[in-house]
């Protein structure tokens, strides 16, 4: 037992772990947690510090220079550019020319543009250069013709008066194009066609007036003369002649003077635009056909052309 008045001794330093004088240093360095003693730090070396600092600081800004790449750091290129639409498959080929008017008409019935152009190309390979005499054409295509026709595009009517004038070259298809509506087309459209393109559909409407159904389709049609009056004013040559045929048509034998009742425009005003298409550019027949329409209005008209200047 302690006893009362003794004094506690204090308490002695740790033993050193090691007892060799080297790792007995070690124990008591600055490193050591369990040293009651810790040595002065040491100076920095300024240039050492600097030289380190300036280094770091270079290898921090080289560093920081060169990133990985990213999907937001690259330039965004342009769009590329859509593709081009899908070209219509190629037309069966036709060994008759009964079976070139089934698909033409197949495709002039489908909605697609591109359908109705193939179908238009094709006939104009097939019945421009050699029009057949047989057999009649369909009425369903000519149907699809006319509606072609009547959609005012220039590049349709272009295709669509070569084939209906190949057609109607033939006589059995004449009548088929009247009762399509070909001839009404030709009429209600005339204005609005390229020049090469009335100067056909033109010759058309004169071979479908060979046929009684044709000429009482252009007779009882209001809008013939006018539309055959612009048009002398507009063409020369054949075009010309063509539209004063149907003139002709419309005034002639079983026509306005035939007491029919079909309403026509005055005879006075009709001979002054024909009289004045003949001082232009007219053909030989053109001519020969305004003299005899110019006669017909003067004597059927009670008209008194020579005080007229004509």
């Amino acid at each position: 037992m302690m006893r009362a008045n003794q004094k506690p001794k204090p308490n002695a330093p740790p033993r050193p772990l090691f007892s060799c004088g080297f790792f007995r240093r070690c124990t008591q360095s600055v490193l050591s947690p369990t040293s009651p003693h810790q040595q002065p730090r040491r100076k920095p070396n300024t240039a050492t510090t600097s030289s380190s600092s300036s280094s770091s600081t270079s290898t921090s800004q080289s560093f920081t220079q060169w990133r990985f790449p990213h999907h937001l750091d690259q330039t965004p290129s342009t769009a590329p550019p859509p593709p081009a639409p899908a070209r219509p498959p190629p037309l069966p080929v036709a060994t008759t020319l009964q079976e070139t008017y089934q698909i033409a008409e197949l495709h002039l019935a489908s909605v697609s543009e591109s359908d109705k152009l193939l179908a238009l190309q094709l006939l104009e390979r097939v019945v421009v250069p050699d029009p057949p005499s047989d057999p009649t054409c369909p009425p369903g295509l000519m149907r699809g013709l006319v509606s072609c026709l009547r959609s005012n595009r220039i590049v349709t009517a272009k295709y669509v008066t070569k084939i209906l004038l190949a057609l109607c070259l033939a006589e059995c298809n004449r009548r088929v194009a009247v009762e399509a509506g070909a001839a009404r087309a030709v009429v209600e459209t005339a204005a609005g066609l390229e020049n090469s393109a009335v100067e056909r559909a033109l010759a058309a409407l004169e071979l479908m007036c060979t046929t009684a159904e044709g000429a009482a389709e252009v007779r009882a049609h209001a809008m013939t003369v006018p539309a055959m009056v612009a048009v002398m004013a507009r063409l020369a040559g054949r075009g010309r002649e063509y539209a004063i045929s149907i003139l002709a048509v419309v005034y002639g034998r079983g026509g306005a003077f035939s007491g029919e009742e079909i309403t026509v425009a005055p005879a006075e005003e009709v001979a002054r635009a024909v009289a004045l298409a003949l001082e232009g550019e007219c053909t030989a027949r053109g001519r020969r056909k305004g003299a005899h329409l110019l006669k017909t209005l003067e004597e059927y008209g009670r008209l008194d052309l020579s005080q007229n200047g004509t």
